[in-house]
Order: structure tokens, then C-alpha cells, then sequence
């Protein structure tokens, strides 16, 4: 910590991007920065770390943001040993 670093910013910028938003937040937050530049293409394992949940979670709570978030077309594009999922900008 710098000098001119308070003990307040330095436990903010230390905060995980997990912090304060619950699971299905986090992953509609992840889904909706990899569609930001167009269709994106996804594996729940191969994105677990990066949301911070299990495959498996991440397989249950995809299914539900179909439903829910209004931003984001989630559809099942293809199964290789595991499912693939499209992610894109539902047109506003």
C-alpha cells in the first residue's frame, strides 16, 4: 500500500468480482460481457473459474437465466461432451 493509499480503496480494489451478487448475477454478468461483441460459445467447465462456480451449478443456473434475463438470448447450440451454449444480445 502506497502512501497516498487509504485502508478504505485498498480493501475495495481487494474485493473479489464475486462479492455482494449472487450466483445467477455473477454468471449473467460473465454471459452478457462474453456477447458484448457478438455471439459467444460456451462450456460450463471451461468457464467455471472465471465465474467462480462448479460446472454443474453453472448448468442449473443457465437454464433459469433463459427464462429470466430479458438483455440475453441463451440457447442449448450443441452437445460434445458437453453441452454448448449461444449467448447474444436479444435486439432491444
Amino acid at each position: 500500500m502506497s502512501t497516498t493509499d487509504s485502508p478504505i480503496e485498498t480493501a475495495t480494489e481487494q474485493q473479489t468480482p464475486t462479492e455482494g451478487r449472487s450466483k445467477s448475477e455473477r454468471l449473467a454478468e460473465y454471459l452478457r460481457q462474453e456477447a458484448a461483441d457478438g455471439d459467444a460459445y460456451i462450456k460450463a467447465k471451461f468457464i467455471a473459474d472465471d465465474v467462480g462456480l462448479s460446472p454443474k451449478q453453472i448448468g442449473a443456473l443457465i437454464v433459469q437465466l433463459q427464462d429470466s434475463v430479458a438483455d440475453l438470448e441463451i440457447e442449448k447450440w450443441s452437445y460434445t461432451g458437453a453441452t454448448t451454449w449461444r449467448i447474444s444480445h436479444r435486439p432491444s
